[in-house]
């Protein structure tokens, strides 16, 4: 995510930091490396033009000019302006006062909305909300059907009246629906098109004037760059957009969407799709944002992550047979499919301060591992998940052909888990501050 913005800005903060003291022309040259690394990213020019202002402004004041670190100083400033210029705060969906509360999706075709519809409602059902889905994409071919799909893997209904019965008329009915039945929240899937006409937009407006959703969300594609920013503007005249939801984030090397909707529409960005599965959305928070774009990890993002997929009954047992040493080859596997659950380990290595994920780049992230892992300690008896030292070369033989893998690989696991069990005496050490070692809340994904 935005890999080719962070190298280029972290080459232009390397001019800063080889003086140990900065002029005002040492400032003017690196402030031009800053805004060449945003130009190249496809952000907006206005934005860059008012953004480079207002950094170079407080970069040739006292407070870095005489620092003794003034490198850090305009790293220090970058951050915040960038986090100003993503919305500075995070801003959430408003919740109706009377149910149900509306969401109203609108988009081009092709930037998931249908998908993102789903995904919303998904996340929204996990924090104890009563979804409704709505089909009012009679025109797409098997726009319906695709919903229909989403929501049965969600287990969220979906309202449909067919292709025949017209958008506005479903998505009316789909209210009175919903306050029948008690969904808390509707969120209406409209169509798209591959560009803006006025035929789309009058059937939008008029959705829009029947039903007074209490959110219109626009869903646009990041990787469409500056486009995706004209697409927000021609929405926003025409609809007065509530917010945005920029997806295929995962894929999106520049960042000139994220860093120009807000800028040039005033509406905020209010959640990211980081992915194909329907969990990968995630609510925009600026300043972690900014902090990712700049090198600097996203730790509570990661925190949110791990709290939202690992359950806490099983954690509590984890620690509890930690503390025990009686960590065992069914724990070690459940807590392998408890970190796949927080997503690709490049995603949680990225969130990671410190950690340049173009070391990553190279890495082969092999996906069958876990198969193989589950494979191999299914074909173990009960008492050789337990007792692993068990496991003598006729034994391991057998295991390897139960699980259709080699002894080799028998062998790497034992390996691997033998180094997890050194690292979790280090971890559950009665002298060290709160659990693990690391304070209290803090669980290791293993």
């Amino acid at each position: 995510m935005f890999q080719n913005l962070s190298d280029k800005l972290n080459n232009a903060f390397k001019k800063f930091k080889s003086k140990g003291k900065l002029s005002e022309s040492d400032v003017k040259v690196g402030m031009r490396e800053i805004k060449l690394a945003l130009l190249e990213a496809d952000v907006n020019f206005k934005v860059v033009r008012d953004f480079i202002k207002i950094v170079s402004d407080r970069a040739v004041g006292a407070e870095v000019l005489e620092s003794l670190m003034p490198a850090q100083q305009i790293i220090k400033i970058v951050n915040e302006e960038l986090t100003n210029l993503m919305g500075g705060t995070q801003s959430k969906l408003a919740i109706s006062s009377k149910p149900p509360t509306v969401i109203m999706l609108v988009g081009l075709q092709g930037a998931g909305k249908t998908t993102h519809a789903g995904k919303l409602a998904g996340l929204y059902k996990k924090q104890g909300k009563n979804p409704l889905l709505v089909a009012c994409d009679i025109y797409r071919p098997a726009a319906i059907k695709q919903l229909e799909i989403i929501g049965e893997k969600l287990d969220i209904p979906v309202f449909s009246m067919g292709d025949k019965t017209s958008p506005v008329k479903i998505a009316k009915e789909s209210i009175k629906y919903a306050e029948k039945k008690g969904y808390d929240m509707v969120f209406i899937d409209t169509a798209g098109r591959l560009h803006i006409d006025e035929e789309l937009m009058k059937e939008l407006q008029t959705i829009k004037k029947e039903v007074e959703p209490t959110e219109i969300l626009l869903t646009v594609d990041a990787m469409i760059g500056q486009d995706a920013v004209n697409v927000a503007e021609h929405f926003n005249e025409l609809l007065d957009i509530t917010g945005v939801i920029l997806t295929k984030l995962d894929g999106d090397t520049r960042g000139g969407a994220a860093l120009s909707i807000k800028h040039i529409t005033g509406k905020p960005i209010k959640y990211i799709g980081t992915g194909e599965k329907l969990e990968n959305i995630e609510p925009f928070h600026p300043d972690r944002m900014a902090s990712r774009i700049l090198g600097m990890g996203d730790v509570l993002s990661l925190i949110e992550k791990a709290e939202q997929n690992f359950d806490e009954k099983k954690a509590a047992e984890f620690e509890q047979k930690m503390r025990q040493s009686s960590f065992t080859l069914d724990d070690y596997l459940d807590q392998l499919v408890q970190l796949k659950k927080m997503g690709s380990l490049d995603q949680i290595m990225a969130m990671m301060p410190g950690v340049n994920p173009n070391s990553l780049k190279d890495a082969k992230i092999d996906e069958g591992l876990l198969a193989r892992t589950e494979a191999v300690i299914h074909s173990m008896t009960m008492l050789e998940r337990e007792k692993p030292e068990v496991l003598n070369a006729s034994r391991k033989k057998r295991v390897a052909k139960g699980s259709g893998t080699s002894v080799e690989d028998v062998n790497k696991l034992l390996k691997q888990f033998e180094q997890i069990k050194k690292m979790m005496k280090q971890f559950s050490n009665p002298g060290k501050k709160g659990k693990f070692g690391f304070g209290n809340k803090m669980k290791i994904p293993f």
